[in-house]
Protein backbone atom coordinates (compact mmCIF):
# COMPACT_ATOMS: atom_id res chain seq x y z
CA UNK A 1 0.00 0.00 0.00
CA UNK A 2 2.82 2.39 0.85
CA UNK A 3 4.47 1.67 -2.50
CA UNK A 4 1.27 2.48 -4.38
CA UNK A 5 1.04 5.85 -2.67
CA UNK A 6 4.37 6.83 -4.21
CA UNK A 7 3.23 6.01 -7.74
CA UNK A 8 1.83 8.61 -10.11
CA UNK A 9 -1.98 8.74 -10.07
CA UNK A 10 -2.50 9.91 -13.66
CA UNK A 11 -3.75 7.21 -16.01
CA UNK A 12 -1.12 6.44 -18.66
CA UNK A 13 -1.61 5.01 -22.13
CA UNK A 14 1.26 3.64 -24.19
CA UNK A 15 0.62 3.25 -27.93
CA UNK A 16 3.22 1.08 -29.68
CA UNK A 17 3.49 0.69 -33.46
CA UNK A 18 4.25 -2.85 -34.63
CA UNK A 19 5.08 -4.11 -38.10
CA UNK A 20 7.01 -7.36 -38.44
CA UNK A 21 8.87 -6.87 -35.16
CA UNK A 22 8.80 -10.43 -33.83
CA UNK A 23 12.51 -10.46 -33.02
CA UNK A 24 12.44 -7.58 -30.52
CA UNK A 25 8.85 -6.95 -29.49
CA UNK A 26 8.95 -9.27 -26.46
CA UNK A 27 11.97 -7.57 -24.88
CA UNK A 28 10.62 -4.11 -25.65
CA UNK A 29 7.18 -4.91 -24.21
CA UNK A 30 8.65 -6.31 -20.99
CA UNK A 31 10.98 -3.32 -20.46
CA UNK A 32 8.16 -0.87 -21.12
CA UNK A 33 5.84 -2.75 -18.75
CA UNK A 34 8.49 -2.77 -16.04
CA UNK A 35 9.00 1.01 -16.05
CA UNK A 36 5.26 1.73 -16.29
CA UNK A 37 4.47 -0.70 -13.48
CA UNK A 38 7.17 0.81 -11.31
CA UNK A 39 6.17 4.46 -11.80
CA UNK A 40 2.41 4.52 -12.46
CA UNK A 41 -0.57 3.24 -10.54
CA UNK A 42 -2.86 2.80 -13.58
CA UNK A 43 -1.83 2.32 -17.18
CA UNK A 44 -2.68 0.56 -20.43
CA UNK A 45 -0.63 -0.71 -23.37
CA UNK A 46 -2.04 -0.57 -26.91
CA UNK A 47 -0.10 -2.44 -29.58
CA UNK A 48 -1.06 -1.33 -33.10
CA UNK A 49 -0.30 -4.21 -35.44
CA UNK A 50 0.02 -2.74 -38.93
CA UNK A 51 -0.78 -5.95 -40.84
CA UNK A 52 2.36 -7.81 -39.76
CA UNK A 53 3.15 -10.95 -41.75
CA UNK A 54 5.24 -12.55 -38.99
CA UNK A 55 4.42 -13.73 -35.45
CA UNK A 56 4.50 -10.29 -33.81
CA UNK A 57 0.88 -10.38 -32.62
CA UNK A 58 1.16 -13.90 -31.22
CA UNK A 59 4.37 -13.01 -29.36
CA UNK A 60 2.60 -9.99 -27.84
CA UNK A 61 -0.24 -12.23 -26.65
CA UNK A 62 2.19 -14.67 -25.07
CA UNK A 63 4.41 -12.02 -23.49
CA UNK A 64 1.64 -9.89 -22.01
CA UNK A 65 -0.10 -12.83 -20.28
CA UNK A 66 2.22 -12.25 -17.34
CA UNK A 67 1.49 -8.52 -17.11
CA UNK A 68 -0.50 -7.77 -13.96
CA UNK A 69 -2.45 -4.58 -13.28
CA UNK A 70 -2.25 -3.49 -16.90
CA UNK A 71 -4.91 -3.35 -19.62
CA UNK A 72 -3.39 -4.67 -22.87
CA UNK A 73 -4.95 -4.37 -26.31
CA UNK A 74 -3.89 -5.33 -29.81
CA UNK A 75 -5.38 -3.14 -32.53
CA UNK A 76 -5.06 -5.02 -35.82
CA UNK A 77 -5.14 -2.85 -38.93
CA UNK A 78 -7.05 -4.25 -41.92
CA UNK A 79 -4.05 -3.82 -44.20
CA UNK A 80 -0.69 -2.09 -44.08
CA UNK A 81 -1.46 1.63 -43.67
CA UNK A 82 1.82 3.06 -42.39
CA UNK A 83 2.92 4.62 -39.14
CA UNK A 84 0.83 7.79 -39.28
CA UNK A 85 -2.63 6.33 -39.80
CA UNK A 86 -1.92 3.36 -37.55
CA UNK A 87 -0.75 5.55 -34.68
CA UNK A 88 -3.76 7.82 -35.17
CA UNK A 89 -5.94 4.76 -34.66
CA UNK A 90 -4.07 3.78 -31.51
CA UNK A 91 -4.24 7.26 -30.00
CA UNK A 92 -7.97 7.42 -30.77
CA UNK A 93 -8.42 4.20 -28.79
CA UNK A 94 -6.37 5.39 -25.81
CA UNK A 95 -8.06 6.80 -22.70
CA UNK A 96 -5.07 7.96 -20.65
CA UNK A 97 -4.55 11.38 -19.12
CA UNK A 98 -1.13 11.16 -20.79
CA UNK A 99 -0.32 9.12 -23.89
CA UNK A 100 3.07 7.77 -24.91
CA UNK A 101 3.63 7.32 -28.64
CA UNK A 102 6.26 4.80 -29.71
CA UNK A 103 6.51 5.01 -33.50
CA UNK A 104 8.91 2.07 -33.47
CA UNK A 105 10.52 -0.28 -30.98
CA UNK A 106 14.01 0.85 -31.96
CA UNK A 107 15.55 1.44 -28.53
CA UNK A 108 18.88 3.23 -28.13
CA UNK A 109 18.03 5.02 -24.85
CA UNK A 110 17.91 4.19 -21.18
CA UNK A 111 14.50 2.91 -20.09
CA UNK A 112 14.41 5.56 -17.36
CA UNK A 113 14.12 8.21 -20.09
CA UNK A 114 10.47 7.18 -20.45
CA UNK A 115 9.69 8.32 -16.92
CA UNK A 116 11.81 11.44 -17.37
CA UNK A 117 9.61 12.64 -20.23
CA UNK A 118 6.56 12.31 -18.00
CA UNK A 119 8.18 14.38 -15.26
CA UNK A 120 9.06 17.09 -17.79
CA UNK A 121 5.46 17.14 -19.02
CA UNK A 122 4.31 17.88 -15.46
CA UNK A 123 6.35 21.09 -15.61
CA UNK A 124 3.79 22.52 -18.05
CA UNK A 125 4.70 20.95 -21.38
CA UNK A 126 1.83 19.28 -23.23
CA UNK A 127 4.16 17.57 -25.70
CA UNK A 128 7.58 16.21 -24.78
CA UNK A 129 9.73 14.37 -27.32
CA UNK A 130 12.91 12.30 -27.07
CA UNK A 131 15.47 12.75 -29.87
CA UNK A 132 18.85 11.03 -30.33
CA UNK A 133 21.89 13.24 -30.66
CA UNK A 134 23.29 11.21 -33.54
CA UNK A 135 22.55 8.29 -35.80
CA UNK A 136 20.17 10.07 -38.20
CA UNK A 137 20.35 9.09 -41.85
CA UNK A 138 21.43 11.57 -44.52
CA UNK A 139 17.92 11.46 -45.98
CA UNK A 140 16.33 12.36 -42.64
CA UNK A 141 18.74 15.23 -42.07
CA UNK A 142 18.05 16.63 -45.54
CA UNK A 143 14.27 16.35 -45.09
CA UNK A 144 14.27 18.17 -41.75
CA UNK A 145 16.55 20.90 -43.09
CA UNK A 146 14.19 21.56 -46.01
CA UNK A 147 11.07 21.22 -43.87
CA UNK A 148 12.27 23.58 -41.12
CA UNK A 149 13.49 26.07 -43.71
CA UNK A 150 10.11 26.43 -45.43
CA UNK A 151 7.53 25.47 -42.75
CA UNK A 152 7.87 28.65 -40.65
CA UNK A 153 6.96 26.86 -37.40
CA UNK A 154 7.90 27.89 -33.90
CA UNK A 155 9.52 24.53 -33.17
CA UNK A 156 12.15 22.88 -35.32
CA UNK A 157 11.36 19.27 -36.21
CA UNK A 158 13.95 16.55 -35.84
CA UNK A 159 14.23 12.78 -35.55
CA UNK A 160 12.28 11.46 -32.55
CA UNK A 161 12.23 8.04 -30.90
CA UNK A 162 9.08 8.54 -28.84
CA UNK A 163 7.00 11.26 -27.17
CA UNK A 164 4.38 11.85 -24.51
CA UNK A 165 1.21 13.91 -25.02
CA UNK A 166 -1.21 15.32 -22.50
CA UNK A 167 -4.90 14.71 -23.09
CA UNK A 168 -5.24 18.45 -23.68
CA UNK A 169 -2.75 18.21 -26.55
CA UNK A 170 -4.65 15.33 -28.13
CA UNK A 171 -7.95 17.19 -27.85
CA UNK A 172 -6.39 20.34 -29.30
CA UNK A 173 -4.94 18.50 -32.29
CA UNK A 174 -8.20 16.66 -32.96
CA UNK A 175 -10.08 19.97 -32.90
CA UNK A 176 -7.65 21.43 -35.45
CA UNK A 177 -8.15 18.74 -38.06
CA UNK A 178 -10.29 15.69 -38.67
CA UNK A 179 -7.22 13.82 -39.81
CA UNK A 180 -3.56 14.08 -38.90
CA UNK A 181 -1.38 13.34 -41.95
CA UNK A 182 1.92 14.04 -40.17
CA UNK A 183 1.63 14.07 -36.41
CA UNK A 184 4.94 15.73 -35.55
CA UNK A 185 4.18 18.75 -37.72
CA UNK A 186 0.66 19.15 -36.32
CA UNK A 187 1.94 18.82 -32.75
CA UNK A 188 4.57 21.48 -33.38
CA UNK A 189 1.92 23.78 -34.82
CA UNK A 190 -0.89 23.25 -32.28
CA UNK A 191 0.02 26.25 -30.13
CA UNK A 192 0.79 24.31 -26.94
CA UNK A 193 4.12 24.11 -25.13
CA UNK A 194 6.48 21.56 -26.65
CA UNK A 195 9.89 20.48 -25.44
CA UNK A 196 12.44 18.20 -27.06
CA UNK A 197 14.80 16.17 -24.88
CA UNK A 198 18.00 15.23 -26.69
CA UNK A 199 19.80 12.19 -25.32
CA UNK A 200 23.12 10.57 -26.06
CA UNK A 201 22.54 7.32 -27.87
CA UNK A 202 23.11 4.40 -25.55
CA UNK A 203 24.48 2.19 -28.28
CA UNK A 204 25.04 2.34 -32.01
CA UNK A 205 21.91 0.76 -33.44
CA UNK A 206 22.59 -0.10 -37.05
CA UNK A 207 19.17 -1.43 -37.89
CA UNK A 208 16.96 1.17 -39.46
CA UNK A 209 13.31 1.71 -38.70
CA UNK A 210 10.69 -0.45 -40.33
CA UNK A 211 9.33 2.14 -42.72
CA UNK A 212 10.12 1.12 -46.27
CA UNK A 213 11.63 3.60 -48.68
CA UNK A 214 8.43 4.21 -50.63
CA UNK A 215 6.43 4.96 -47.48
CA UNK A 216 9.07 7.35 -46.19
CA UNK A 217 9.33 9.19 -49.50
CA UNK A 218 5.55 9.54 -49.77
CA UNK A 219 5.27 10.82 -46.20
CA UNK A 220 8.11 13.29 -46.78
CA UNK A 221 6.57 14.61 -50.01
CA UNK A 222 3.07 14.90 -48.50
CA UNK A 223 4.47 16.70 -45.46
CA UNK A 224 6.36 19.23 -47.58
CA UNK A 225 3.21 19.90 -49.63
CA UNK A 226 0.95 20.23 -46.58
CA UNK A 227 3.08 22.11 -44.10
CA UNK A 228 5.54 24.19 -46.12
CA UNK A 229 5.39 26.83 -48.84
CA UNK A 230 8.19 25.28 -50.88
CA UNK A 231 5.94 24.58 -53.90
CA UNK A 232 4.63 28.15 -53.89
CA UNK A 233 8.17 29.47 -53.73
CA UNK A 234 9.31 27.27 -56.60
CA UNK A 235 6.43 28.38 -58.81
CA UNK A 236 7.03 32.01 -57.83
CA UNK A 237 10.68 31.75 -58.86
CA UNK A 238 9.68 30.11 -62.13
CA UNK A 239 7.15 32.89 -62.77
CA UNK A 240 9.79 35.55 -62.16
CA UNK A 241 12.14 33.71 -64.48
CA UNK A 242 9.47 33.60 -67.18
CA UNK A 243 8.84 37.31 -66.65
CA UNK A 244 12.49 37.97 -67.33
CA UNK A 245 12.52 35.69 -70.40
CA UNK A 246 9.34 37.33 -71.69
CA UNK A 247 10.89 40.77 -71.40
CA UNK A 248 14.08 39.65 -73.14
CA UNK A 249 12.15 37.95 -75.96
CA UNK A 250 9.91 40.99 -76.39
CA UNK A 251 12.93 43.30 -76.66
CA UNK A 252 14.63 40.90 -79.06
CA UNK A 253 11.51 40.57 -81.23
CA UNK A 254 11.02 44.33 -81.42
CA UNK A 255 14.72 44.86 -82.20
CA UNK A 256 14.59 42.38 -85.07
CA UNK A 257 11.35 43.92 -86.30
CA UNK A 258 12.81 47.44 -86.32
CA UNK A 259 16.31 46.68 -87.60
CA UNK A 260 15.96 43.53 -89.64
CA UNK A 261 13.60 41.82 -92.03
CA UNK A 262 11.78 39.19 -89.98
CA UNK A 263 9.42 36.68 -91.56
CA UNK A 264 5.88 38.01 -91.68
CA UNK A 265 4.10 37.23 -88.42
CA UNK A 266 7.29 36.12 -86.61
CA UNK A 267 7.34 39.08 -84.22
CA UNK A 268 3.69 38.65 -83.30
CA UNK A 269 4.15 34.91 -82.75
CA UNK A 270 7.19 35.35 -80.49
CA UNK A 271 5.44 38.03 -78.42
CA UNK A 272 2.30 35.88 -78.12
CA UNK A 273 4.20 32.76 -77.04
CA UNK A 274 6.29 34.70 -74.50
CA UNK A 275 3.30 36.40 -72.91
CA UNK A 276 1.33 33.12 -72.93
CA UNK A 277 4.04 31.24 -71.04
CA UNK A 278 4.32 34.06 -68.55
CA UNK A 279 0.55 34.03 -68.01
CA UNK A 280 0.56 30.24 -67.63
CA UNK A 281 3.13 30.32 -64.83
CA UNK A 282 1.39 33.27 -63.18
CA UNK A 283 -1.88 31.33 -63.12
CA UNK A 284 -0.07 28.27 -61.78
CA UNK A 285 1.38 30.36 -58.96
CA UNK A 286 -2.06 31.66 -58.01
CA UNK A 287 -3.53 28.14 -58.08
CA UNK A 288 -0.77 26.76 -55.86
CA UNK A 289 -1.20 29.62 -53.42
CA UNK A 290 -4.97 29.09 -53.37
CA UNK A 291 -4.54 25.37 -52.68
CA UNK A 292 -2.05 26.15 -49.92
CA UNK A 293 -4.64 28.35 -48.22
CA UNK A 294 -7.24 25.59 -48.46
CA UNK A 295 -4.85 23.03 -47.01
CA UNK A 296 -4.13 25.36 -44.12
CA UNK A 297 -7.84 25.45 -43.33
CA UNK A 298 -8.67 21.79 -43.78
CA UNK A 299 -6.41 18.82 -44.49
CA UNK A 300 -7.33 16.40 -47.19
CA UNK A 301 -9.62 13.83 -45.65
CA UNK A 302 -8.16 10.40 -45.05
CA UNK A 303 -9.50 7.54 -42.97
CA UNK A 304 -7.99 4.47 -41.38
CA UNK A 305 -9.67 1.10 -41.09
CA UNK A 306 -9.12 -1.89 -38.84
CA UNK A 307 -10.76 -5.30 -38.70
CA UNK A 308 -10.91 -5.78 -34.94
CA UNK A 309 -9.80 -4.82 -31.44
CA UNK A 310 -8.69 -7.69 -29.24
CA UNK A 311 -8.91 -7.11 -25.49
CA UNK A 312 -6.27 -9.33 -23.94
CA UNK A 313 -6.88 -8.22 -20.36
CA UNK A 314 -9.19 -5.94 -18.41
Amino acid sequence: MKLEKTKEKNFISAVIYIHNDQEKISVFAMELYRILKEKFLKFEMIFVDDASTDQSAEIIRTTTKQFEGCAVSILSMSYHQGVELSMNAGVDLSIGDFVYEFDSILKDYQTELIEELYQVSLEGYDIVCASPQNGQSIGSKLFYQIFNRFAHMEYMLQTERFRILSRRAINRVNSMSKTIPYRKAVYANCGLHLKNIRYKNEKAEKKKEKKDGREKRELALNSLLLFTDIVYRITSVMTMAMMGITFIMAVYAMTVFLTGKPIEGWTTLVLFVSVSFFGLFAILTMIVKYQAVILDLNFKKKTYTFDGIEKISK
